[in-house]
């Protein structure tokens, strides 16, 4: 087939065929009444997947090219200085906190038994991290109909131990920003925000809108394929913080000290005459390490996948919005039933869904269980309240693993009387109707 066929040549026409491929048996099929509504998915055509074929026909396989682009992209999107594509969503969010640990960072770093303020109404590797390595999560309400934390409590939560915030974004709406980035600097805390649930998500400080995820020391997304865009598996971390950066890097490529990227050498032009440690002067620095890391890098076809997804992004954000306000819109005369979710003041969220709580006398259990038997998808908002679950039978009555300020009230409402459906791209205003129609069925 490739007879007389410059390398170059045969693999245009692999590529070529790939994007045929892709538009005649990857095309999405019309919406008809009865198919199944999924809360997310996958939007994609064959810029993805000629990107992908093509990263594996270079059979580089890690971190290259494609993933230096996608974090240039991605930084220049979010106007931030630095971005490290990652291997998931919770790699992000263990990276992002291990990262505040580094001893590079002198009376700042967080040391085992140091707190970090956070929720429990959410996913848990926002918290996973803070158990992990022996820091104390201090949980604090949340509110409704925003779905973040109660920042009246911020107070409360504080001792002398404490070090961070570690937040998310609930389902893209942005917590309060000013209050929590205002707290964090009077009593100098860092700020992780979680913006896995958020990209694209805007809120605007002192009269300036800028992206979620790039007003804290560091944000983190997620690309996991119901996300707002995909790499199949794949997440990023950011910051505007150059220390951080280094850390950042040196933690995701196993702790090296070295910043040059795989498969380059000396970069710096002192590969063999630096002193690190206690190791003999001249020690190769592309072997020495500076933290105990990780490897949590993507692949190039992760990235290839992202880089054309990127491109599509601002279409999939206002996506979201849209089929957010319809659906707000076909349910707005039944609050008597639901409470409705709310943007959260200063702040344009791009919605990653759209969450309900039941009021008195609607069950909760009842109208997810009519959703799903009519082919609609559901979700709880994640762990609902994270203390609750097995997870925390071993830690739960050590007074020193974690604290609880007041009773969780709201977030054990959420817990029990709180579900969301979607909003994705690949929403049609038929599907939204259809779940309109399916949810004020089962509210009566």
């Amino acid at each position: 087939m490739f007879e007389n066929k410059t390398e170059e040549q045969a693999r245009q026409e692999i590529l070529k065929l790939t994007a045929e491929y892709c538009e005649k048996y990857h095309q999405k099929s019309e919406y008809k009444d009865g198919d199944r509504i999924n809360y997310a998915g996958r939007v994609y055509d064959k810029n993805e997947m000629t990107n992908l074929v093509d990263s594996a026909l270079k059979f580089w396989l890690t971190a290259g090219e494609y993933t230096e682009r996608f974090e240039k992209g991605l930084a220049d999107f979010l106007g931030v200085k630095y971005c490290a594509a990652v291997s998931s969503g919770s790699s992000a969010n263990m990276l992002a906190f291990f990262a505040l640990t580094s001893p590079l960072l002198g009376e700042r770093a967080i040391k085992r038994s140091d707190e970090v303020i956070t929720v429990a109404a959410g996913f848990p590797t926002t918290v996973a991290p803070i158990l992990q390595f022996g820091a104390v999560p201090v949980f604090i309400d949340v509110t409704i109909p925003q779905y973040n934390l109660d920042i009246s409590l911020l107070e409360k939560a504080l001792s002398n131990k404490t070090k961070a915030v570690f937040a998310a974004h609930t389902l893209g709406n942005p917590f309060d920003i000013k209050a929590v980035k205002a707290f964090c600097e009077k009593y100098n805390l860092w700020l992780i925000e979680d913006n896995c649930d958020a990209l694209g998500s805007r809120y605007t400080l002192d009269g300036v809108s800028n992206y979620t995820g790039a007003f804290g020391d560091i944000g983190t997304s997620s690309f996991y394929p119901p996300h707002h865009m995909t790499m199949g598996e794949g997440g990023a971390v950011y910051t505007d913080n150059a220390l951080l950066n280094k850390i950042i890097r040196s933690m995701r490529d196993w702790g090296r000290d070295c910043i040059c990227p795989s498969g380059k050498d000396n970069l710096c032009g002192h590969r063999f005459d630096g002193q690190y440690g206690e190791l003999p002067k001249g020690y190769d620095h592309k072997y020495v390490y500076s933290h105990f890391g990780f490897n949590l890098k993507p692949t190039d076809m992760q990235s290839a996948i992202g880089c054309a997804q990127l491109e599509k992004l601002p279409g999939f954000i206002q996506k979201r919005k849209e089929n957010f306000e319809y659906l707000k819109a076909l349910l707005k005369n039944y609050e008597d039933k639901l409470i409705l979710p709310e943007a959260a003041e200063n702040s344009d969220p791009s919605w990653f869904g759209f969450l309900m709580t039941c009021k008195d006398g609607i069950d909760r259990e009842k109208v997810v269980r009519h959703l799903e038997e009519n082919g609609i998808q559901t979700r709880m908002l994640f762990a609902g309240n994270l203390t609750k679950h097995p997870c925390f039978d071993s830690i739960r009555d050590d007074e020193k693993a974690y604290r609880i300020i007041g009773s969780l009230e709201n977030t054990d409402a959420i817990m029990n009387n709180s579900f969301w459906v979607g909003v994705y791209p690949g929403m049609t205003k038929e599907m939204l109707s259809k779940m309109a129609e399916k949810i004020v069925e089962a509210v009566g």
